[in-house]
């Protein structure tokens, strides 16, 4: 079975061929990077008419990368959510027409869904396992029971992971993303140089709250303004602390849920420094923690053909009335 999928929840335009589930016959993807760095932050109404350009040349790129042609093609699925309407929207017609002109199945795909399934693309991991996606717009923890079975188990009150990196790099005027410059200022600093505040929330709480410690830098640079060395130890002491929240959430909902596999994913997935930590912390503990590759950690079709696959060997089919949702929590089920 190859499905044709799309994604466009965000700032990145993507679209993939993938056969069975697994095999990944090409996955495209258009940056906007470009165009929001100079705003240190995603603009929707610029994210969406970047996506109408990009649309068409990207699906006809995957299509040309595997060798395809839309009549091999036996199914399409798109992100229907949670993301930015205007850039949804642009995905979401272009696979509706797809589906009409061709009377293929539609599939609307859960972003955070595709994310958590991103590892089965390059590995098989067992059931049940403990799921966390970090990035920009989330920072959620799932135990997963099947591939369309996920259990909430906690989410940012506030900030998310990502969100906080970006927001901490455009106050110290590192530039966007912000993951990426903060990792790598990081590295030429001490993670313990300055003890930023690590939100753990009640002792019984999985929920995760980031805003404290970018409240926590913005104070820190007021009262103390640094030099060019200081700036790379507040970057790796930022990192440090939002590492050692994610790292202690995973390994405690593991351990609360006697589950002895991890998977983390989304773009603060990419972390070196994670990877490098939550591994170590696994070893210690027992837990076998998986990550994908980074390219596709950040926002990628393959991961929502990965999800599609599933969804239609369900029985899932959606219409071509299908709305995009800006908000759709992966805890209310695969149906909004």
């Amino acid at each position: 079975m190859i499905i044709l999928a799309i994604e466009s929840s965000c700032d990145d335009t993507g679209a993939a061929l993938i056969e069975d589930g697994k095999n990944i016959l090409s996955n495209c993807l258009s940056s906007q990077d470009e165009v929001h760095k100079w705003y240190g932050g995603v603009v929707p109404e610029l994210a969406s008419r970047r996506h109408l350009e990009s649309i068409v040349p990207v699906i006809r790129g995957a299509l040309d990368e595997a060798h395809k042609s839309l009549d091999d093609v036996n199914g399409v699925a798109v992100t229907r959510g949670p993301g930015l309407v205007g850039s949804l929207l642009v995905g979401i017609m272009a696979a509706k027409a797809i589906a009409y002109t061709k009377n293929l199945p539609l599939a609307g795909v859960n972003h955070l869904m595709g994310h958590l399934l991103a590892i089965f693309a390059e590995q098989e991991v067992a059931f049940p396992f403990i799921g966390m996606v970090a990035s920009g717009g989330h920072t959620s923890l799932y135990l997963a029971e099947g591939f369309t079975v996920f259990h909430p188990l906690g989410k940012t009150r506030d900030d998310a992971a990502g969100e906080a990196f970006d927001k901490v790099a455009k106050y110290l005027g590192l530039g966007y993303p912000g993951g990426v410059a903060i990792e790598q200022l990081a590295r030429h600093g001490d993670p313990n140089a300055i003890p930023f505040p690590r939100a753990y929330m009640a002792k019984d709480s999985l929920d995760f709250s980031f805003s404290g410690i970018k409240t926590a830098v913005v104070n820190h640079v007021r009262a103390h303004p640094p030099s060019n060395d200081g700036m790379a130890d507040i970057a790796a002491s930022f990192q440090e602390a939002v590492v050692d929240v994610l790292v202690d959430k995973i390994i405690w909902a593991a351990q609360r849920h006697k589950v002895d596999k991890a998977v983390v994913a989304g773009g603060v997935a990419s972390n070196n420094r994670l990877r490098e930590r939550l591994q170590q912390r696994g070893e210690e503990t027992g837990i076998q923690t998986y990550f994908p590759s980074p390219y596709l950690c950040r926002d990628n079709a393959a991961m929502i053909g990965v999800a599609g696959y599933h969804l239609f060997n369900e029985g899932r089919k959606d219409g071509l009335d299908m709305s995009a949702l800006s908000r759709w929590p992966l805890e209310k089920g695969l149906n909004p």
